[in-house]
């Protein structure tokens, strides 16, 4: 199953009636992994105002938590979970920082502000759709090398590694669901004496198609 998170750590900011605002998000796999994060910011932060933070866990969402730290009940932790399930991320923990800058901003204000907080705090983690890949390992002969390079290109085939040895070996990540693409091009175009084996799956963070590494 694809599912869309933040691929990084990332952080932006900005001021709004001279209160500060830190949006921070990362990816987290776990309650502990995204709790462990809030108390980093916390403990970077601990002159601010408040760290308010909400996380969503798991492929379903089943774990959603908030905190308005402080702030009025509805106008902070819960606009930064609907920023996250708007942009439906799965295991993604924002915390937004808030320095009080003297102007009180009222309910509506407080929630475009937290609301704009958790934006830019996702937007520099880069959001990204998280795919199944396999990596395919192919071992051919020489004289078969420059076609293989061409067909892979033409398919947009990502080439994870080549090795130089007798044979050529390389290694491809492939989405799993053009593995028998790619296995039956492969043999078709080395007449099966290429060698191919399958290895491991792993989720690869991608923007509109594009391993982004």
């Amino acid at each position: 199953m694809d599912y869309k998170t933040v691929h990084e750590f990332g952080s932006d900011e900005y001021v709004v009636e001279k209160s500060r605002f830190i949006g921070y998000a990362k990816p987290a796999k776990s309650e502990e992994e995204a709790r462990e994060f809030i108390a980093e910011i916390k403990e970077k932060h601990k002159d601010a105002t408040h760290n308010v933070w909400a996380y969503t866990i798991g492929m379903n969402m089943n774990i959603q938590r908030f905190s308005d730290d402080g702030e009025p009940s509805g106008t902070a932790g819960i606009p930064v979970l609907e920023v996250i399930k708007k942009e439906d991320l799965r295991d993604v923990v924002v915390v937004v920082t808030r320095y009080f800058g003297g102007v009180k901003l009222g309910a509506g204000g407080l929630v475009r502000a937290y609301t704009k907080g958790a934006k830019i705090g996702l937007d520099s983690a880069k959001k990204v759709l998280k795919k199944m890949y396999t990596h395919i390992f192919v071992e051919l002969n020489y004289n078969l090398l420059g076609k293989f390079q061409n067909e892979v290109t033409n398919r947009d085939i990502h080439i994870a590694d080549m090795i130089y040895e007798d044979n050529v070996k390389i290694e491809l990540l492939v989405e799993n669901e053009r593995i028998e693409e790619v296995t039956g091009f492969v043999t078709e175009l080395s007449s099966a004496s290429a060698k191919i084996s399958l290895g491991e799956e792993e989720y690869i963070s991608t923007i509109d198609g594009e391993i982004v590494e």
